[in-house]
């Protein structure tokens, strides 16, 4: 069996354990140092398995994982999300299907804090949901604005996914959220769009507006959303405009927001809590960490990702062509497997290629970012769909998936206008070099 094939082989072995539920870890990990003991021997997967864990997890860069993840955990934890959405409320309640709009701009600012898609579907799920349904929205609109909200954390800087992304290929972290800024601000302004369209197709998706339901009583802006509003601003413009480093923003961030949590009376035990799931969460990145850098050694001993390129390149056919058949492998990808998954999978083959294509990585980050944002709201496997389901049992999965289709449509509209315009992602990080 020739190198390349055991590449393509393993690569598929490892999605396959994956898609039974394995843990990607473990996955990436078992197949890295089978497919490298095959390729060079077990002395040498041997001496891969005892270096490349240290090689994975040494480098300092790696300390603004766990600092953007506390910076997260920590305003979950502090109850930004209800004053969020009452502050929200405020600005969309005159509109009809304000509530579903209000629900995307708290996901937009909780998100650009928390950093993770789950956690904001999560914790605005058990807030928005409920009183949407209470106020006679349609299951299907209030579950499926939740969910495909949600997905901001994932866009919106400063976003653990990205800050993968960017040590895996050794792109600026800065860069990459300067990136991401514009684009999170358009699909914010999609989904918006898209409640507005639905709640004019659909009339029975709500009822006429009106302001004295609890919600409206409860919109205000308070000292907590200011608050979080301004740790945003702090840790990103320090970033943009070279003030703190990465790692200092990340740690701007994370004491920022355990002081956000102190100053909002934030319980002892959710304190604790939020630590134990900062220590949870961090954990299982840097395994993953480990098993991704186990996997990489055994993809580049296959040369798969050179064999490819060349391949591509010699095949004659136009970048724009080849940059979409990868994003149409991407979106079905994101049907059926996690969206962190399948970036540490797919990254080691697909990057070199589209970097000989001549595509600037940092509009790739974002090009995949999106298209894992996607995967995250399409069926059967998308995450926020499970997610919100969950946290209120009062809305169906039927009723999640049949409301989801206007966000996947403003979602693909967003990717053809990153790929139509490269600039929407470029313009910020050119003022930065």
């Amino acid at each position: 069996m020739t190198p390349p094939i055991l590449g393509i082989l393993g690569f598929f072995v490892a999605m396959a354990l994956t898609l039974v539920g394995v843990p990607v870890a473990i996955a990436m990990a078992v197949t890295g140092v089978a497919g490298f003991a095959i390729l060079n021997g077990t002395a040498g997967a041997i001496y891969v398995l005892g270096s490349a864990p240290f090689e994975a997890v040494f480098p300092y860069s790696l300390s603004v994982i766990p600092l953007f993840v506390a910076m997260g955990v920590f305003s979950a934890h502090a109850g930004l999300s209800t004053s969020l959405f009452g502050a929200m409320n405020m600005v969309f309640k005159r509109f009809r299907g304000g509530l579903a709009m209000a629900t995307v701009g708290a996901c937009a600012i909780f998100g650009a804090i928390c950093g993770s898609s789950l956690a904001t579907a999560a914790t605005m799920g058990r807030i928005a949901v409920p009183e949407m349904i209470r106020e006679g929205y349609a299951p299907s609109l209030a579950g499926a604005s939740v969910a495909a909200a949600g997905t901001l954390g994932v866009l919106i800087p400063p976003s653990v996914l990205m800050v993968i992304y960017a040590l895996l290929t050794e792109n600026s972290i800065g860069q990459l959220f300067a990136a991401a800024l514009l684009p999170g601000l358009l699909a914010t302004g999609l989904y918006i769009t898209a409640v507005a369209v639905t709640v004019r197709v659909s009339p029975n998706a709500t009822r006429p507006v009106e302001h004295d339901g609890a919600a409206a009583r409860e919109s205000k802006f308070d000292k907590s959303v200011i608050a979080a509003i301004s740790l945003f601003v702090v840790v990103l413009g320090g970033l943009y405009t070279g003030l703190f480093s990465a790692n200092e923003a990340a740690a701007v961030g994370a004491f920022g927001a355990v002081v956000l949590a102190i100053v909002m009376k934030t319980r002892a035990s959710a304190m604790v809590d939020a630590a134990l799931e900062t220590a949870r969460t961090s954990a299982m990145i840097f395994m993953i960490l480990v098993g991704a850098a186990l996997f990489n050694f055994f993809i580049e001993g296959t040369g798969l990702a050179t064999i490819l390129g060349n391949w591509i390149t010699d095949s004659g056919l136009p970048p724009t062509i080849i940059i979409l058949m990868i994003l149409v492998f991407y979106l079905i990808l994101g049907c059926f497997m996690d969206s962190l998954s399948m970036i540490l999978l797919t990254i080691p083959i697909v990057y070199p290629i589209v970097v000989n294509l001549g595509y600037d990585p940092i509009w790739f980050g974002i090009i995949v970012v999106s298209v894992a944002e996607i995967g995250l709201i399409t069926p059967p496997i998308g995450m926020n769909l499970f997610v919100v389901q969950n946290v209120a049992p009062q809305v169906r999965q039927s009723d999640i998936i049949r409301g989801i289709l206007p966000f996947i449509v403003a979602d693909v509209i967003r990717l053809f206008l990153f790929v139509a315009f490269p600039a929407i992602i470029l313009f910020l990080p050119g003022l930065m070099r």
